[in-house]
């Protein structure tokens, strides 16, 4: 009896061991859960200086269907400002430090409308290998065309009330999209390996969120005014500044 009583305590003692061996390799395999305080993040906003242009109107005639949608005459859309020079359409994203890190392809699809015959949103991003979700909310067909450098190019027709679903394979900052009806509709489609990037809205804002602490690139991407970079330091759980100005180009 006194026997098998020792022998139960080892036993014990010896699973414990095994346990802790355990929780110890999951550790150094990465299989533990991140610690979420130890992410920073990266915020700000961007403007444009100087005189800007007037926006050209686009003219629709050549589709009645399209023109018939608008009450009010449409502009095109390469300067989106807001408020104070603010500006709209551009991609922020990290260019350089994440190393070889890899990341989940998220399982929801970016959305782009087709609605009075433009495309909403005018720019986006999106990672490489994700869904990309196009919908024709016209009552007029449409060709969807991108035109990529680094990833397969593909062109659709789009019949009304119709959704077509792509991926682009590669990272590409920014891929040009056009439709091959209506010569006035372009967007442009920006494809990440990571998920550290935003568009800007007309309030110029951006927020890249969750980054690992580290040194990083960041550079802003604008179709007409071209690329800036900024380099930056990011601490664990620190939320650091960083603003862009672009500016305004002569015409």
């Amino acid at each position: 009896m006194r026997f098998k009583g020792v022998y139960h305590s080892v036993m014990l003692g010896f699973l414990g061991a095994v346990a802790s061996l355990g929780n110890l390799a999951a550790l150094n395999l990465g299989l533990a859960k991140p610690d979420a305080h130890a992410a920073g993040s990266v915020a700000g906003r961007v403007r444009i200086e100087g005189q800007l242009p007037q926006p050209n109107r686009i003219n629709m005639a050549s589709d009645p269907t399209c023109a018939r949608t608008h009450a009010s005459p449409v502009m095109n859309e390469e300067l989106a400002t807001g408020n104070g020079g603010t500006l709209g359409n551009v991609v922020v994203f990290v260019s350089e430090g994440i190393g070889e890190r890899s990341y989940d392809v998220p399982a929801e699809a970016v959305e782009v409308d087709q609605k009075g015959c433009m495309y909403l949103p005018h720019v986006i991003g999106i990672q490489a290998q994700q869904k990309l979700r196009i919908v024709n909310n016209d009552s007029t067909a449409h060709n969807i065309h991108p035109v990529p450098a680094n990833n397969r190019e593909w062109n659709k027709a789009q019949p009304a009330g119709t959704t077509i679903e792509e991926s682009f394979a590669r990272e590409e900052i920014a891929i040009p999209v056009k439709c091959n009806i209506h010569p006035w509709m372009r967007s442009y489609i920006a494809v990440f390996k990571h998920p550290f990037f935003a568009v800007t809205g007309i309030d110029g804002h951006f927020d890249l969120r969750n980054l690992p602490a580290g040194d990083y690139t960041v550079e802003a991407w604008h179709e007409k005014l071209g690329t800036m970079k900024q380099t930056i330091s990011v601490a664990p759980g620190e939320a650091k500044n960083m603003d862009f100005v672009f500016k305004a180009r002569a015409h």
